[in-house]
């Protein structure tokens, strides 16, 4: 596998300047959050840079690249060019630049969508893109709080974030988001039951 220089400059020339400086802020967050997780610092670095290496393609050049890798789209990803480059993009890494850590690919494919039972390098590129330095929306601050106590509500609070702006926008909701969240809601609210019972 190529080192992080390498992949720095395979990035730096297929994004722009914003999307470059976006890679290496949610790489350096994601080396930074990666402990917090039980994740290796190291390959989150890696997640981080590469997590958007095709985020700048045309939707038509992603599409075309979904089905020259042999990959199906499901019901909600076909009319959601949004997460084509995270779904392109894993499979590129893992194909064209021969990533070999699985935990690499799997984190680039889901950090859109989350999923039910994420590993910890999967929450850790997840939180990291939505905490990088460069991130402005309303509820960065709070995000940010959250994800430095590196427990289950800053993935819950994430979820509810994402799920809760694209139904507003009116936009589809892939079930890999609903799912994560009613886990980690039913999970929690386990926890809630037990404590009570104990009280």
């Amino acid at each position: 596998m190529q080192t992080d220089e390498q992949f720095i400059e395979i990035i730096r020339g297929r994004l722009s300047d914003k999307r470059f400086r976006h890679s290496l802020a949610v790489a350096e967050q994601a080396a930074h959050l990666a402990p917090l997780y039980g994740a290796n610092a190291g390959k989150a670095r890696t997640a981080g840079i590469l997590h958007d290496i095709l985020k700048d393609e045309k939707p038509a050049a992603l599409l075309q690249m979904i089905r020259d890798f042999g990959i199906m789209l499901d019901s909600v990803e076909e009319v959601t060019p949004n997460l084509w480059h995270a779904i392109a993009g894993a499979a590129f890494i893992e194909r064209v630049l021969h990533v070999d850590d699985p935990d690499i690919v799997t984190a680039v494919r889901y950090h859109t969508t989350g999923r039910a039972g994420m590993s910890p390098l999967e929450k850790t590129l997840f939180l990291a893109d939505f905490t990088s330095a460069d991130r402005k929306y309303d509820d960065v601050q709070e995000m940010r709080r959250l994800a430095e106590t590196g427990s289950a509500p800053a993935m819950e609070y994430a979820l509810s974030y994402t799920i809760r702006d694209l139904a507003e926008r009116g936009l589809a909701i892939h079930p890999d988001a609903v799912h994560a969240y009613n886990k980690l809601v039913a999970g929690r609210l386990k926890k809630e039951a037990e404590a009570g019972g104990t009280a």
